[in-house]
């Protein structure tokens, strides 16, 4: 039986625009607008601003590389990888996969240094952006708890793969040259929880599509990876998950087995990238059902926050002890304070939304009686409840109480309604708002393009 690596690029090597199922397609258009507009927002960011900063001042100039967005400047492929990155990863506004990696903050950037590149068509940028979140999805789905109770950090861990993926796609490389790509980006992975508990500040998706770009480079060049680099005795999950066996520690549903098996079962059949959703509001993504299903249970019953004597929230037990319950940073069921669950739970019931533009942690304008009543907000964790799908329950001062299942799938929306919802970031991007319908427009139409590049250009500043 052919290795797993082997497997995943075959079906890479093989796939096609016209096999992309036509909700695979709309997502692959969302992503790549949701992570465009993070890029803008995050580029006047001091973390976004630092990026290029040092990029720019080692790299600017070069004859043959790739440009940075918002910016402009010609660097290195590996340099404008991880300046689009750190600046999709400042500006918040990420999708998410099973609450602890965000996808496109890595493979969007890798995708679009390809497409410059080659040159690539839209269709063939989407279909290399839908390989890469298969096949990222796909090789962390059950692992990702299990991995960071080792003390690595999934996203950027796993999101190696997804960005070198989408490149290699885009580049149209050869069977044996995905599969090697895919091997050299085991040696590549990294990833470490332990710098942020120290007062540090995490290197994750930047470093981690930087290093994915070495790893399609090498492998174009002609370097070999490798055969059971996956699944080997000391291969990839052997080292990030304890063994290749599919034990697990942590499961997002209670199970500790699985198999490395399902990483390749229905591979184009069962698209697992459909469960990537959209993280509108710039706080952990387990904190966005809080806010909008809170917000709809009292819009139906009309309950106003001078109704409220309670809320109760039941949750999945992960999402209290962020990032792993063996190294927990926050937990989620302490006491009350902003930029906790409890708060955008008030946030829900007070405001029925919460500000697109406002950062984590809280803010000035925040209303009093958002802050008062996130006292009044009680998580239960569970070992049932499906991810980023509380149960909320209002109790009323009449003795009445009110209650919304949330699905975990509120956020999984199509293009229209992502375009909809993100053109409340216009206010606070750094091009005018006609340029911002440019970039929906055309990753609207983006199966209708000669070049995916048209994107980054339309990025830039003006003048």
């Amino acid at each position: 039986m052919a290795s797993l690596s082997r497997q995943l690029a075959q079906w890479v090597v093989g796939l096609r625009y016209d096999d992309l199922p036509s909700a695979v397609a709309d997502r692959a258009k969302g992503v790549t607008l949701h992570s465009l507009s993070s890029v803008l927002l995050g580029s006047q960011s001091p973390g976004g601003q630092q990026a290029v900063e040092l990029i720019t001042a080692e790299e600017s100039g070069v004859g043959h590389g790739a440009t940075i967005m918002v910016d402009g400047a010609r660097v290195t492929r590996g340099g404008a990888a991880f300046c689009n990155a750190e600046m999709a990863m400042a500006g918040g506004k990420l999708d998410s996969f099973r609450m602890l990696t965000h996808p496109g903050t890595s493979i969007l950037p890798g995708a679009f240094v390809a497409a410059e590149t080659a040159g690539a068509s839209g269709r063939d940028f989407l279909t290399g952006i839908a390989a890469g979140y298969e096949v990222m999805e796909r090789m962390a789905a059950d692992f990702i708890p299990t991995v960071m109770a080792r003390g690595f950090h999934a996203g950027p861990v796993f999101g190696i793969f997804g960005a070198a993926v989408a490149a290699a796609k885009i580049l149209n490389f050869t069977e044996d040259q995905v599969n090697s790509t895919i091997a050299l980006c085991v040696h590549l992975a990294a990833g470490n929880l332990e710098g942020p508990r120290g007062g540090g500040r995490a290197l994750r998706e930047g470093a981690a599509v930087r290093n994915a770009m070495l790893a399609v480079a090498l492998a174009q060049q002609g370097y070999v990876g490798g055969e059971t680099v996956l699944e080997g005795d000391a291969g990839f999950y052997h080292a990030y998950a304890g063994n290749n066996q599919g034990r697990l520690t942590y499961s997002f549903v209670g199970a500790t087995q699985t198999s490395l098996d399902k990483i390749t079962t229905g591979l184009g059949q069962d698209w697992m990238f459909l469960e990537t959703l959209y993280r509108i509001y710039s706080t952990a993504g387990y904190n966005i059902a809080h806010v909008d299903v809170t917000a709809q249970l009292c819009a139906e019953h009309n309950i106003r926050y001078e109704d409220v004597e309670r809320v109760e929230a039941v949750v999945n037990w992960l999402e209290t002890r962020y990032p792993s319950p063996a190294f927990p940073s926050r937990r989620e069921d302490a006491a009350p304070q902003p930029g906790s669950t409890p708060y955008y739970t008030a946030y829900g019931v007070v405001q029925r939304g919460f500000p697109v533009l406002q950062s984590q942690g809280g803010d000035a304008n925040d209303p009093p009686e958002v802050l008062e009543l996130m006292h009044r907000v009680t998580l239960i964790p569970s070992h049932e409840m499906t991810l980023f799908g509380p149960r909320i329950t209002v109790y009323t001062r009449d003795g009445q109480s009110y209650t919304k299942q949330s699905t975990g799938r509120e956020f999984m929306w199509d293009f229209d309604e992502e375009a909809r919802r993100i053109r409340d970031v216009i206010p606070g991007l750094p091009i005018p708002e006609a340029q911002f319908e440019d970039i929906i427009a055309t990753c609207r139409g983006l199966d209708r393009q000669d070049r995916a590049d048209k994107l980054i250009q339309l990025t830039l500043k003006q003048g």
